[in-house]
């Protein structure tokens, strides 16, 4: 098996226990996903299935999209709804102060990890430090949001919360942004609710549940779910014939007529990936190759 599955994550497992799943389903332990989901978040999970792991980077590293709900009106320590959650006393926000304030995250700006995130700082993880009472100070780093659009405001009894559409790009904490958002106001904010609508070139419109993966796998019709990683890859193609297809799979270096330069995902005359590859001056040097016997 060779390919990726859009997984609709429920809300509730980590992003391990569903591939855990897939092992189970697929009968190989081959398996890897490509972008964490917390517990919490629900949404689109690539799940990459045998050789496909070898591109886990290229498709972790896309942008996203989310529909979030960010609770205006209590703190949280986790910047979510796992807590410890304390109301923060402060008047709600105006509409209108929400509408303006959301706009300061939108494009290139820095941003504070979560202080319960799997972060490292010296070989340290941030969530066990800030569990064992000694929290990281973790540095800020540079994001993308590419549109940041306000889908709608509820209030109930001093709480408001405010769904959002999220279009970023790769390391962007979406907790981070809600709790940015709430101190921006005054009044505190963490991420009541996520879902992540699409991820490295997957919806989650044709996303597929486990409960309906488990009966594919009971139909054995598994194979159905799972798709090419080839269109998946956002890279220029460079094709090779038998000979060449050959030689790079073997590790060769060689002289390509096309005009691609930088990375290019390299395909066979059949229109099969065979891997990726990088072009310099003309040349073209193998960097993640999938062997033939790991092509079916």
């Amino acid at each position: 098996m060779l390919g990726v599955v859009n997984l609709d994550k429920p809300v509730g497992p980590t992003s391990h226990d569903m591939v855990g799943l897939l092992r189970r389903l697929t009968g190989t332990r081959r398996i890897g996903h490509a972008g964490t989901l917390d517990p919490l978040a629900s949404g689109v999970l690539p799940i990459l299935v045998g050789a496909a792991t070898r591109f886990s980077e290229e498709l972790t590293g896309g942008r996203k999209r989310y529909e979030a709900i960010i609770r205006l009106g209590e703190r949280s320590a986790t910047d979510d709804g796992e807590g410890p959650i304390t109301p923060s006393g402060a008047p709600p926000p105006t509409d209108a102060a929400i509408t303006e304030a959301l706009q300061a995250f939108v494009g290139t700006i820095d941003q504070r990890p979560p202080t319960f995130s799997a972060r490292k700082q010296d070989g340290r993880t941030a969530h066990r430090s800030a569990r064992s009472g000694a929290p990281l100070d973790l540095p800020s780093r540079t994001v993308t949001v590419d549109a940041l659009d306000l889908l709608g405001i509820e209030r109930t009894a001093g709480i408001v919360d405010v769904r959002v559409d999220l279009r970023c790009g790769p390391g962007t904490y979406v907790r981070s942004i809600a709790r940015d958002l709430g101190e921006r106001l005054g009044c505190g904010g963490h991420l009541h609710g996520l879902r992540r609508t699409e991820a490295a070139g997957l919806a989650v419109g044709e996303a597929l549940g486990p409960e309906r993966l488990e009966a594919l796998a009971a139909d054995n019709r598994l194979g159905e779910a799972i798709q090419p990683v080839e269109p998946l890859l956002r890279l220029p193609s460079v094709s090779l014939d038998a000979a060449e297809a050959w030689r790079f799979v073997h590790g060769s270096r060689q002289g390509v007529g096309q005009g691609a330069v930088g990375r290019v995902k390299v395909l066979d005359d059949a229109h099969r990936l065979l891997g990726i590859g990088e072009v310099t001056d003309g040349q073209l040097s193998p960097e993640k190759v999938i062997a033939s016997d790991e092509a079916g």
